[in-house]
Parts: structure tokens; C-alpha cells; sequence
């Protein structure tokens, strides 16, 4: 059986700098299929999808709300050819009703020990409208190692450096933020990976930068000592969302290779200050990620902010606009209250404004975003301090006898040459 798999393409977060890291749900999803299914993988933000092909089935793996416009033109047209089209991924899953009339089918939860049978359902031809597997969730058990041979390597590189590749230890949070749909995706009981099939996974994985892309470390105080002491030996160098706030657990997670972490800012207090005093203070850098227009900030607080993130050296910031996702507490409450503006899920990229903000404008929103990236950046810019952050890593790296030099058009450049990086 022959199977087109696509990532669907989306208009990306203004002011970033434009990069693509590897999606990691396409490559676990192939996973789970069964071994006769020939997979023939496309990521259409780094490849052009010619639609001309004649696969027995396409799957869509759709991530993000603002994928949902390009996916349903592609369902359209292939469904049009006459091939069968079956949907999942996060998306689909938030968006399961809408996304059933544009495909043929939905898989809706996670699909480990679950496609071979949807697939006898498919060659049988009675491939059902909708598999709800949400509230189900296979055993941790089987979750394998990803099949990142479908990847086109090649694509994924910033300035001819290889990009991090996406890794998970465990699904589930028990944490129950309210702009985050993962407690409805994935429950709220933390559901680790046995240590030794995610030390597997990472063993196999030839780069040697990792993006650890579970929602929070800090759920288990002993896996997560576990689990870091089994990484010590792998020298690789990753990124994660937070850590605990643990000086044993932080010295062990830079032992392990923790380069930087992606950690929420949501207040200027002295709490925040601390914590990213911490990680600091034990070699690892951070990145805020930094919500704005929630109900309790003004235009001035907004400005305080990017003021108090300058103040404690944090060494990159990615902010965005709260969206109110579907499925997410705070979708919910905007809806009782008549808050939402729009529906339009390509506007969904978090720099837009889709919601009535409580104490500003939908402008004052808008033009505070773009005030807090250019006041951040002002005296270097994000690609500077990528870059600055790329050099912590090479030292380590050399330091410990890892650094592989990067190939640009098969020239072999030194690590003197900051061009390569920034």
C-alpha cells in the first residue's frame, strides 16, 4: 500500500526569523504503521506539492489550527481524483467535526496499535467516517521509536546548520494552563516513556541537537532525576520546556546536555527573576515565551515586561498574542462572554488578534506585539542572538569532543566562521 503523507503548509509567526524545524507528528505517526505501507512523506513549508501522483491513500498530519485552510484544499483535490483521504494530528483531533467534511476520515487520539486495523477497514472498503480513540490512550508501552527516515534532511538547516530534532519522553500534563489544549489531547495524568525505550530513541538519533518537545519536565521529581542521569552518557545537547526548579535537577539536566529551555514568562516578579536567575546560574540559557493581551495586562504592563526581560539577560524571547484555541479553558470563557472575533483558523498563528482584549484594543494589541519584538531585538537582533546561542553549543560540543563542523555546499567552514551561524 502505497501512502502520500503531507504536512500541510501555514503562514508563519510574524517578526520570527523564518526557519522549519523536522515535524515530529508526521515521523511518529509512521511509526505505527503497519510494516507493508510504503510511505512517500511531503512537508509542503519546505517542499512544493505537485498534486499528479496516485497514491492508494493520503494522510494529512495537521499540527496547527492555521493548517486547516491548506488541508482542506488538499483533501479537495485528491478526494477529487478519487483517492481516499484520512486526517490526524492535533488538529484534526480539536477540530474533529469540522475536519469529517473535508476528508474521509478522521483519526482522532493517538493511533499507536490502532492503523492496521483502520487500514483492513480502508483496503476492505468500509473505512469508517471517524475513529474517536481520545479518551482511550495506548499503552505508553508502545509508543516506538520515530521514523525520521522519511525526512528530507537536507531541508531543515538554518544557514547551513542542522536544525534540533524533535524527540518526546512522555505524553500527558498534569498541569492545567489555561491557554493549552493538552490536557483535552493528551489527559491530565502524566504518562512517562519507560527510560530505557526513550534512551533507545535518542541513541538512534544521528544529531547530536535535540528538541525534548514534552509540554514540562517538572512532572515527576524521580523520572525526571532518572531519566537525566540515563542522558549524561549520550553527550547529546538538547531543548526543553521547563525544568524543575531544583538545584540537584538542574545541575543533572546540564550534566545531561540541557543547552537552553523554552520557559513562560507570565509576570515581572521577583519569582520569574529567580528562576531564570537558576538555569542561568547553572549554565542554561532560556528563551520566554511570553503570552500578551491576557486579561490582567494593559499596554504599560506589556511595555514593563519587555523592560524586565531585557533587565534579567534573557537571551531570546518569542512572543506571541493569546489565541484562544479550541478545546483550550480560555476558548471557553471567551465564548460565554462573547469574545471571540473570529474563526478564520489562518489568522490563528498567534500575531494576530481574534478575541476582544479586556483592558486595550484590538489595535493596542496588535501594535503592542510588534512593539515588544522590535524593542527586544532592538540592539541585537534575533538571528545575533541565535547565533550567540549556537556558539554556547559548539564549545560544549568541542569541549567534549561532539562538535561535528558544518558543511555548507560541501565547503567545510571552521568554527571561527560565525557566518555559518549567525
Amino acid at each position: 500500500m502505497k501512502m502520500k503523507l503531507i504536512y500541510p503548509t501555514w503562514r508563519k509567526l510574524e517578526r520570527q526569523t523564518p526557519f522549519n524545524l523536522p515535524p515530529h507528528g508526521p515521523v511518529v505517526f509512521a511509526a505505527t504503521l503497519p510494516d507493508y505501507v510504503d510511505v512517500d512523506f511531503l512537508d509542503e513549508n519546505v517542499e512544493e506539492l505537485v498534486i499528479d501522483d496516485s497514491p492508494d491513500v493520503v494522510g494529512l498530519s495537521i499540527m496547527l489550527s492555521a493548517q486547516l485552510p491548506r488541508a482542506y484544499a488538499i483533501a479537495g483535490a485528491y478526494r477529487d481524483m478519487g483517492i481516499p483521504v484520512i486526517a490526524g494530528g492535533i488538529s484534526s483531533t480539536l477540530h474533529a467535526d469540522e475536519v469529517s467534511r473535508h476528508v474521509d476520515s478522521v483519526f482522532i487520539g493517538e493511533t499507536e496499535g490502532r492503523m492496521e486495523a483502520v487500514l483492513n477497514d480502508l483496503k476492505n472498503g468500509q473505512l469508517k467516517s471517524r475513529y474517536d480513540y481520545l479518551k482511550n490512550h495506548p499503552p505508553i508501552e508502545l509508543v516506538g521509536t520515530a521514523r525520521r527516515d522519511i525526512l528530507n534532511r537536507e531541508k531543515y538547516t538554518y544557514r547551513g546548520m542542522p536544525l534540533v530534532d524533535l524527540v518526546h519522553a512522555s505524553r500527558g500534563c498534569r498541569f492545567n494552563c489555561f491557554p493549552c489544549c493538552t490536557g483535552y489531547l493528551g489527559g491530565k495524568v502524566f504518562r512517562p516513556r519507560p527510560i530505557d525505550k526513550v534512551i533507545e530513541e535518542l541513541s538512534q538519533i544521528e544529531n547530536n541537537r535535540l528538541f525534548i518537545v514534552d509540554n514540562s519536565l517538572a512532572q515527576n521529581d524521580a523520572w525526571e532525576e532518572e531519566l537525566f542521569k540515563a542522558m549524561i552518557p549520550l553527550k547529546k545537547k538538547w531543548v526543553s520546556h521547563p525544568i524543575k526548579n531544583n538545584d540537584k535537577l538542574l545541575k543533572l539536566a546540564y550534566e545531561a546536555g540541557a543547552w537552553y529551555v523554552y520557559q513562560a514568562i507570565v509576570d515581572t516578579s521577583d519569582v520569574i527573576r529567580d528562576r531564570v536567575k537558576r538555569y542561568h546560574d547553572h549554565g542554561i540559557g532560556v528563551e520566554g515565551t511570553i503570552i500578551l493581551g491576557t486579561d490582567d495586562q494593559t499596554v504599560d504592563d506589556i511595555k514593563r515586561m519587555v523592560d524586565f526581560l531585557l533587565e534579567i539577560n534573557l537571551e531570546l524571547a518569542e512572543f506571541t498574542i493569546l489565541t484562544p484555541f479550541m478545546q483550550s479553558p480560555i476558548r471557553n470563557s471567551f465564548a460565554k462572554n462573547g469574545r471571540l472575533l473570529k474563526n478564520g483558523w489562518e489568522d490563528y498563528t498567534c500575531d494576530r488578534v481574534v478575541f476582544q482584549p479586556k483592558q486595550m484594543t484590538q489595535e493596542e494589541l496588535q501594535q503592542s506585539f510588534y512593539y515588544a519584538w522590535d524593542t527586544f531585538y532592538k540592539e541585537k537582533s534575533q538571528e545575533v542572538q541565535m547565533g550567540n546561542m549556537f556558539m554556547k553549543v559548539i564549545r560544549r560540543e568541542i569541549a567534549d569532543d561532539t562538535y561535528k563542523p558544518v558543511t555548507i555546499n560541501n565547503d567545510r567552514r571552521s568554527i571561527t566562521n560565525r557566518q555559518a551561524i549567525g
